[in-house]
């Protein structure tokens, strides 16, 4: 029978008919298509005709186009639904796939005949989007290691397939701590939480195949229990089980894992000629040295860090007024500051979640993007890879742009997190519109009640959304250009700027119904719902500095032979309070040791929230967050864009302008607003 990954799919927009595969298609499938990829490589190299834009540059964009349509199937399904089989077959594929990459990437022939094309462009009559086509494919090349010659040559293809070896053991690591740890709840344990959050730890349990209410390590479970319980020490259990991932002992410890990683990707910046994996992986980006990080870094560290120690001496009150010792623990924070909010600003969590569902808050996303784009969202009954997901047809003017997929509870067979991604980019070369997946992990109710979020969930939902319009907006030529792929300090631009408008008091008069009543949330709940924006900022900031500072430290100097010493010896230099931890310690940093796409780069969360808070001053000082003059020149100039033009370009073509620091400063309310 032919196989399914490899047929062309008769389904509606080309989807993958997911009805149609199993896992014993994939490794068939993937074979096939490395054969197919390396025969397509091999004519360009060996190509007899002198080098074109067409014959190299053009046709190495689709030499792997069927390797592609199976992995962007692969991959999006090992991440949200594993098993054993498919972690066994991830496990197969990583070095299969980073050998293939290197075969490209280190092929001499292939480089001399784009190396010809670089030294001839001047003269080749290339337009903007090819002439950026070729810089970036060489841009590739050489700091694929394409320079490289005998032994190195040869000692850079090993260190690259041993790193995606250890990025998957990192991530399944990960995914078996994550997946095998719970903790049951009696009835007496249910006292002081609320009627939501009882729901969905007893789902939690049937899904777990226990008897009654259980706390899991899903973020969306687990910071709720943390901010709800009274029981100090059932916090403490839950907390030190959170913090403790991948640093557990046994098969799944993520330690000796992390220090090889660090080791090997030292090697890898010194045999391509920098002083540091941190040198270069900086070097393509806005932020462009180390240097310029840290000092970014640090000038939001101090103000942060002062206002998280002002907040910590005010719930370390709370904490003996409750009859309990000094000091506050880190398993006491979201307790403390969720009775400070009630107190501040009377307002309780309990009573917020039922305004927040999650169908009203896809709505919600929807609706905005209508309003900023021109978007229509029509559901669509098709093969869906999971039954959890949603599937929809995205149209402008009714023309067909994107088929988008939500996948937004969290199950035993996901990894941890919230991302974007596709599973077929957008391409006018390839005539492709894409697929895009946002994938969550919010608590998913019990059968027949509605899914609440919190604010910090409906937050998610509207910044990975971001993220898909990156995708769906797309309009460029070439794939290896479209959508997301920017620069990784660039890349969180659009998702971040997309969180404002769930603060816009109209989005939310409209959206924010009662799940009972079907009411609108009243003017004094929003009017508090908003003012809290800030609060406990200065615990959200310092615990994501300081993760990004020990990033930078690992990747900047000599690759440390006790990563947990480094990090025990950078947050005490820094000056971290004790009762705030990182947000991402280094056993499960999955952001920085699953792959590259972080590493030296957790920073770019916030280097992209300067641009943010400035993108959207524009749409304010317009009168007007849904301002149709400015919506298209954000979509003109960075949403539809790609990285068709060097990011600082994009953003100065839209706001005419660079950001300072201090407009993060104040979005964060770290300092006076002027």
């Amino acid at each position: 029978m032919t196989n399914p990954l490899l047929s062309d799919w008769d389904t509606p927009f080309n989807l993958p008919p997911f009805d149609a595969i199993t896992d014993d298609d994939f490794a068939p499938a993937v074979e096939t298509a490395l054969e197919e990829a390396r025969a397509n490589v091999a004519a360009i190299a060996g190509s007899d005709e002198p080098p074109t834009f067409a014959n190299t540059i053009e046709a190495l964009e689709h030499a792997d186009a069927t390797l592609s349509k199976v992995l962007g199937v692969f991959f999006n399904l090992a991440g949200s639904d594993a098993n054993e089989r498919r972690e066994a077959l991830q496990r197969d594929f990583s070095p299969m796939l980073a050998a293939y990459a290197s075969d490209i990437l280190l092929n001499a022939d292939l480089f001399a005949r784009i190396e010809a094309l670089w030294q001839e462009r001047e003269t080749l009559d290339l337009d903007a989007e090819q002439a950026r086509l070729l810089h970036v494919t060489r841009r590739r090349f050489v700091r694929a290691g394409a320079l490289l010659e005998g032994a190195d040559r040869d000692r850079y293809r090993a260190v690259m397939e041993r790193l995606a070896v250890l990025g998957t053991q990192f991530t399944q690591n990960l995914l078996a701590d994550e997946r095998s740890w719970y903790m049951e709840l009696s009835e007496a344990d249910l006292e002081g939480l609320p009627e939501d959050l009882v729901d969905t730890a007893r789902a939690a349990g049937e899904d777990r195949g226990v008897g009654g209410p259980v706390v899991t390590l899903s973020r969306s479970l687990i910071t709720p229990f943390l901010a709800a319980s009274p029981r100090r020490a059932l916090r403490k259990r839950a907390y030190e089980a959170y913090v403790s991932r991948g640093a557990n002992g046994g098969a799944s410890d993520n330690r000796a894992i992390a220090a090889e990683i660090l080791k090997l990707r030292e090697e890898r910046a010194r045999l391509l000629g920098y002083e540091s994996f941190a040198a270069y992986k900086l070097e393509p980006e806005m932020a462009g040295t180390p240097e310029a990080v840290a000092e970014l870094l640090t000038q939001v560290w101090t103000p942060a860090r002062d206002s998280a120690l002002a907040d910590a001496e005010a719930l370390e009150a709370l904490l003996v007024a409750d009859g309990h010792p000094a000091p506050l623990e880190p398993w006491d924070w979201h307790y403390y500051s969720e009775k400070r909010r009630q107190a501040e600003f009377a307002l309780d969590e309990a009573q917020v979640k039922p305004y927040f569902q999650l169908d009203r808050m896809i709505e919600a996303a929807f609706g905005v993007a209508g309003r900023l784009f021109g978007l229509e969202f029509r559901p669509l009954d098709v093969a869906v890879p999971h039954p959890d997901v949603k599937a929809f047809e995205v149209t402008r003017d009714g023309e067909h742009l994107a088929v988008f997929m939500g996948d937004y509870f969290a199950r035993g067979s996901k990894r941890s997190g919230a991302w974007c991604s596709t599973m077929r980019s957008q391409s006018k070369a390839a005539d492709q519109r894409p697929i895009v997946v946002n994938t969550c992990n919010f608590a998913k109710p019990e059968p027949g009640k509605p899914a609440l979020l919190s604010y910090d969930d409906a937050r998610t939902l509207f910044h990975e959304f971001g993220h898909a319009l990156h995708q769906i907006l797309s309009d460029v030529r070439y794939e290896s250009l479209s959508g997301t792929s920017v620069a990784r300090d660039f890349v969180e631009l659009p998702s971040q700027l997309f969180e404002h408008w769930l603060e816009v008091p109209e989005v939310l008069s409209k959206y924010a119904t009662h799940a009972r009543t079907g009411e609108p949330m009243p003017d004094d709940l929003l009017d508090r719902v908003l003012a809290t924006a800030n609060y406990d900022a200065g615990f959200r900031t310092v615990e994501y500095v300081a993760s990004a500072l020990v990033d930078l430290e690992f990747h900047r100097g000599a690759a440390p032979a006790d990563p947990m010493q480094k990090q025990a010896e950078v947050l005490e230099e820094i000056g971290m309070p004790r009762a705030i931890r990182m947000r991402h310690a280094t056993p499960h940093f999955a952001h920085v040791f699953s792959g590259d796409g972080y590493s030296s780069g957790y920073y770019s969360y916030m280097w992209s929230e300067v641009m943010d808070e400035d993108a959207f001053e524009a749409f304010r000082e317009t009168g007007d967050p849904f301002d149709p003059a400015m919506a298209d020149r954000l979509e003109t100039n960075i949403l539809s864009r790609g990285g068709t033009e060097e990011a600082d370009v994009l953003y100065t073509a839209f706001r005419g302008k660079m950001p300072e620091v201090e407009a993060l400063l104040r979005g964060r309310g770290l300092v006076a607003a002027e």
